[in-house]
């Protein structure tokens, strides 16, 4: 491959020969490698600054216009104009809702409060009559004295939980016993 020969053509059609030099690239490979080796750091810190420059006047630009796009700052402010009526009627919505719950309860409260007052008056007239207290419904009374008496059967089936000669003061039986503690550096060397 060494005696490889490129022919030129000339203005006159005539062939002139030129070598080629540099066929191999092993010589770049090794000149790029010395760069490399000899001003990596110095490129690559370079590279950074520029990296940062260019970001830098991103940002101004960006500032700059922003300063000077007044329309859309205005266009902005109606944004969050609108934003805030749209707030603010939601808020609106929401507190008549509470307001209209709010109602509700304090007319079932006060209907509660008109029941209770119209049951201790009927209390208290039936026990001018003579009656007593809970006289006016029977029917409840007759189901809880049913009920008590169920509660207040002794179940006989049931044996005791301890002889009855047992005293704890005694000392008989039982896993709890005093003991007297070790004597000695508490240690255990």
């Amino acid at each position: 491959m060494d005696d490889v020969e490129i022919l030129d053509v000339d203005d006159n059609n005539s062939p002139r020969q030129v070598p080629l030099k540099n066929q191999d690239l092993s010589q770049l490979s090794f000149t790029v490698g010395d760069f490399l080796s000899l001003y990596g750091w110095y490129l690559l810190a370079v590279t950074f600054t520029v990296f940062l420059l260019i970001q830098q006047l991103r940002k101004r630009r960006s500032s700059q216009s922003q300063e000077d796009s007044v329309p859309q700052t205005q266009l902005d402010a109606s944004l969050v104009t609108k934003r805030q009526e749209a707030m603010e009627a939601a808020r609106r919505k929401m507190q008549e809702e509470l307001d209209a719950k709010a109602a509700i309860f304090k007319e079932k409260q006060r209907q509660q409060e008109e029941e209770k007052r119209r049951q201790k008056i009927e209390e208290w007239e039936s026990m001018k009559q003579g009656k007593s207290c809970k006289g006016h419904k029977p029917s409840e009374s007759s189901e809880e004295a049913s009920s008590s008496s169920t509660v207040l059967k002794p179940k006989t089936d049931k044996k005791p939980l301890r002889s009855p000669d047992y005293n704890p003061l005694m000392g008989q039986g039982g896993s709890c016993t005093w003991r007297p503690g070790r004597r000695g550096p508490s240690g255990g060397g």
